[in-house]
């Protein structure tokens, strides 16, 4: 089995662009896989695994047994101390990492197997902590799809990555522009539910039995005016407090458990 013992070495340099630089990340079409939880949602989600790297003083002989058996094409490399602190974000990944080949997140490869889906639609979300603390949402929620139009980051950001736990390969993620989304929710025929800072329905009285898209916009400056004019409903949540606005992904998961809800699943 090879082992790199050196943090000059190429391969070890390619890792930290593709950490580093969403360019590479693009060009490459690979990414960063660290940690075993998260490793283990990428398998769940049918990524393809093309290196394995291991730091042999954490990472356990039984795990690495059970990983090669499972992974019989994936080349498997063992990585020293120095190695493994240059490339780790942190120290409680369990001494493994993985390159991946990402996958396409178009709108066209976006597969609705439920006739009456439930999405969310986050537009333009900055943050990294954001677009996980979402993905998590929907993946509790068990939601048919995640849209992410006029995106400010790849998806594999190790940020995003690591924010969302993993569920960033296990969720239904799409990205677009804002008007290619609203285009293909319309064409699916699935309504469009605007979260906004000013709109004359509460959104607890919103019927998400039907076909339903919840749409939130950035905390700053909310939904763009295209959202807002192609919206079915324009939704507010009372809010009692000083400040009008709330984190998105905490306003998200009002709405979308109050739609799961109505469909059953409380």
């Amino acid at each position: 089995m090879k082992e790199i013992t050196s943090t000059q070495n190429n391969l070890v340099k390619q890792i930290l662009q593709l950490k580093e630089k969403s360019k590479e990340r693009r060009k490459s079409g690979l990414f960063v896989i660290e940690g075993q939880r998260e490793l283990k949602l990428a398998l769940k989600g049918n990524y393809n695994i093309q290196t394995l790297l291991f730091f042999a003083d954490i990472f356990s002989e039984e795990n690495l047994d059970a990983l090669i058996k499972k992974l019989p094409s994936v080349e498997f490399i063992k990585i020293s101390k120095e190695v493994y602190q240059k490339l780790a974000y942190r120290q409680t990944t369990e001494g493994v990492l993985a390159i991946a080949q990402s996958k396409p997140h178009s709108l066209n490869s976006l597969d609705l197997k439920n006739a009456n889906p439930l999405i969310l639609v986050a537009e333009a979300p900055e943050k990294p902590g954001n677009i996980g603390a979402l993905l998590r949402t929907a993946d509790a929620a068990n939601l048919d799809a995640v849209i992410i139009a006029n995106p400010k980051s790849d998806l594999y950001n190790p940020n995003i990555i690591r924010s969302s736990v993993g569920c960033v390969f296990t969720n239904k993620i799409a990205t677009g522009t804002t008007m290619e989304i609203i285009e293909y929710l319309q064409l699916k025929k699935i309504a469009i539910n605007c979260a906004a800072l000013t709109a004359p329905v509460n959104y607890s009285t919103l019927d998400y039995t039907v076909p339903t898209a919840i749409v939130v916009g950035t905390e700053a400056t909310g939904l763009s005016g295209e959202w807002l004019d192609a919206s079915d409903q324009n939704i507010l949540i009372p809010m009692q407090g000083e400040i009008d606005s709330m984190n998105v992904s905490v306003a998200a998961a009002i709405v979308i458990f109050e739609a799961k809800r109505q469909r059953g699943f409380l």
